[in-house]
């Protein structure tokens, strides 16, 4: 998989298009960039008024919503300007230079089709909503709603720019002609679909939504036009509520987490605290033998419990450390092996964006939720280590000297506000200063004062592209959300999710043999769908299901998120542990060996979770 649209723009589109194409773009980039600020300063605001002033800003988190559909709107227009939402690349990557081409420009060419047929009914909804006044600022609800139609209009232009400068026009007509043709059969075909009754599902859901993943169709994209597909053609629904339930899925205030956990993380990285925390780490463990390694294992761990963001955890921790493994003898293929496997051991250390999805999806405390992650993570950690002990058991450390304990100790002293900050984040949770949404700007003034104050690392300059890279990674990570959300709605509708439950309700075995099959079922969504995608398509549908059998839902949730995690990190479809190679600068090929180790002790390690369940249960 793959995280980026994969076309890069060429010379064959006019220079004045490049011009067009930058200057929209920065149109964008800058309110998108302020409104990430507004959030932070909102809720900021809130949590000072709240618990120092005593008294509660109550229109807070109401225009924190507004601004917050707006962000994640223009989110998803930079995301798809630089080609960044979420796709799958496997299959377009082994076709021929010419039809590779081709299927890029159809995966354009595709998301222009839903963002056409989704545009009115975006309108519509956004009209509907001029009646509904917000309770606390008493405006009307269009001022938020209109971020929909306005966002799918962009990302519509920035589409059509794309298309026009990635190829000639001969080349994206023939693009646009294909998937014309494709929904103008579908369209032709509508009056045999109503008669099929549940064959419809898999027709739009795993056929249409499996075929536009595999073509290289952004996942989000994939799952709105199987969506609106079905319910256009198949029911009577009315369109308007496509974008109304795709508005549900990216508006819960819980989710506001995303973009400020991601711009947290990047801020650590910037003011040098991931660094610190790294280099003490080094100077503790790298005599040891493979040290380095527990190093990076326990690294992540800790920054996990900082960033919430998989892509930020590995950024921080691949240019400090892996300089040092290299000298030392690692292999590249080793080291990005080890480190996605350790983005897949830390996916329920606090606060993981997951987490927060499954907890706003499934109605699961978010706190349950993060008390009982920590332990699983360790669990899993552990299991790492014992492959990195018999690996690194022979390891020549003749030309490593030792650090002195007062080296030690200098390092310790340096890194001790950077290893506070976890603990900081999750006190405040702890003792109500800051709700699980609120906490990240905890952090955020937190990181901030320590790089102006301790570590004197704050480059002021690259504030305005952090807070952009953040509402642009947040944008893919939401519109997937949006769709996915609408998609779980059309599943339900169609009478799927009640055969579903009854299907594992009544597998033979009980709860055990359901367990057994989710950690299976998850493995494969979480490779195929990612993590956020397929909590959100299948959390509300199996949760209800374990409940049932008498497993704890934190229990379930641990379960399903390392499940998924193997899944999202293991090759050759997982699109993290291409991300690891990504950030570490190495080929995807060199890991594929050392990986398969890591993944085996992880599968043992979920399964002694899974049925242990006082590994996740035993703090709440």
């Amino acid at each position: 998989m793959n995280s980026h649209n994969g076309v890069a723009a060429n010379a064959e589109g006019p220079a004045w298009l490049g011009r067009v194409d930058a200057v929209l773009g920065l149109l964008v980039e800058m309110p998108a960039a302020l409104l990430v600020l507004a959030d932070i300063t909102v809720l900021f605001a809130g949590v000072i008024a709240r618990y120092a002033l005593h008294t509660p800003l109550l229109w807070s988190d109401e225009l924190a919503s507004i601004l917050f559909l707006w962000l994640a709107m223009l989110g998803s227009v930079i995301a798809l300007r630089r080609g960044e939402h979420m796709r799958m690349t496997a299959m377009v990557s082994k076709c021929g230079p010419h039809r590779r081409a081709l299927m890029e420009l159809v995966a354009i060419a595709a998301s222009l089709a839903f963002l056409v047929m989704v545009a009115w009914p975006s309108l519509e909804y956004a009209l509907d909503e001029r009646a509904i006044t917000t309770p606390s600022l008493e405006i009307s609800n269009i001022w938020r709603a209109a971020a929909l139609p306005v966002g799918i209009a962009l990302m519509g232009l920035f589409a059509i720019l794309r298309l026009l400068r990635t190829a000639s026009l001969v080349q994206s007509l023939q693009a646009v002609t294909i998937i014309a043709a494709i929904a103008g059969a579908f369209w032709m075909a509508a009056p045999l679909f109503e008669g099929l009754g549940r064959i419809n599902l898999i027709i739009f859901f795993v056929g249409i939504a499996g075929s536009c993943v595999f073509a290289g169709v952004p996942i989000a994209f994939s799952f709105g036009l199987a969506t609106f597909g079905y319910l256009a053609l198949t029911t009577g629904t009315p369109l308007p509520a496509i974008v109304g339930r795709m508005d549900e899925g990216m508006s819960h205030l819980i989710l506001l987490a995303v973009p400020l956990f991601v711009f947290l993380g990047l801020l650590i990285e910037m003011t040098g605290m991931a660094r610190a925390m790294i280099a003490f780490l080094a100077s503790l463990l790298g005599h040891v033998r493979g040290g380095l390694s527990y190093v990076l294992i326990g690294a992540m761990y800790l920054v996990s419990g900082i960033s919430g963001s998989k892509a930020a955890d590995m950024a921080a921790i691949a240019p400090a450390l892996f300089p040092e493994m290299k000298k030392r003898g690692a292999k590249p293929g080793d080291l990005v092996a080890l480190l996605a496997a350790t983005g897949a051991q830390t996916e329920t250390v606090p606060p993981s964006l997951v987490l927060i999805t499954i907890g706003s999806v499934t109605g699961v405390s978010i706190a349950a939720l993060f008390t009982g992650g920590l332990l699983p993570a360790v669990v899993l950690g552990a299991m790492l280590c014992l492959v990195v002990w018999y690996r690194y058991r022979h390891e020549d450390l003749s030309h490593v000297t030792r650090s002195a304990w007062s080296e030690v100790g200098r390092l310790f002293v340096i890194a001790l506000p950077a290893l506070a900050l976890p603990f900081v984040i999750r006190a405040t949770v702890i003792e109500g200063v800051a709700t699980a949404t609120e906490v990240s700007t905890i952090g955020i003034a937190y990181s901030v004062l320590a790089g102006l104050l301790i570590y004197r690392q704050f480059n002021w300059r690259r504030i305005i592209p952090m807070l952009v890279d953040t509402a642009s990674l947040s944008g893919a990570i939401l519109l997937i959300i949006g769709t996915a959300t609408a998609m779980a709605w059309g599943l339900t509708q169609s009478g799927f999710s009640r055969l579903l439950a009854e299907t594992m309700a009544g597998l033979p075995g009980g709860a055990p043999v359901f367990m057994a099959v989710s950690i299976i079922a998850f493995m494969v969504l979480g490779s195929v769908l990612e993590g956020i995608p397929a909590i959100v398509l299948f959390g509300p549908l199996l949760f209800p299901i374990a409940r049932i059998l008498g497993i704890h839902e934190v229990h379930y949730a641990m379960v399903v998120i390392l499940s998924m995690g193997l899944g999202l990190f293991a090759p050759p479809l997982g699109v993290g542990y291409y991300a690891a190679c990504a950030i570490g600068r190495v080929n995807p090929d060199e890991g594929i060996g050392p990986i398969i180790g890591y993944m085996v002790a992880l599968f043992i390690g979920t399964i002694i979770v899974a049925f242990v369940p006082w590994i996740s249960l035993g703090f709440l």
